[in-house]
């Protein structure tokens, strides 16, 4: 399975913004999907989690209540919409599939994408 991630762009502080995770050569189904998210020099940071079926999601502390992860209709997609961004979000976000959302939090992971740039500026 490759995962393509896209959506990102600049944006201001406050704006909403939604990345997509795209399959091809493969399905999502039944996989977890996770996003996750990387400042140049810093370690890989988990930010949201959804499950095969989609009942079961886990979010970051840092976008509880920002964010939502939800799976596309088609089932090849995976989308992270956050809201009111802050400087701070501001890094590269990939995908990545696991077995399940639970162990995607604990990293993890089957596969990885490339990553999109999310931009916040202030």
């Amino acid at each position: 399975v490759q995962l393509q991630a896209s959506g990102g762009g600049l944006v201001q502080a406050g704006d909403s913004l939604r990345l997509s995770c795209a399959a091809s050569g493969g399905t999502f189904t039944p996989y977890a999907v996770g996003w996750f998210r990387q400042v140049l020099g810093k370690t890989r940071e988990f930010v949201a989690s959804i499950s095969g079926s989609g009942g079961t999601t886990y979010y970051a502390d840092s976008m509880k209540g920002r964010a939502t992860i939800s799976r596309g209709n088609a089932k090849n997609t995976v989308y992270l919409r956050m809201n009111s961004l802050k400087p701070e979000d501001t890094a590269v976000y990939y995908c990545a599939t696991g077995s399940s959302a639970s162990s995607i939090r604990t990293y993890i992971i089957d596969y990885w994408g490339q990553g999109t740039q999310v931009t916040v500026s202030s």
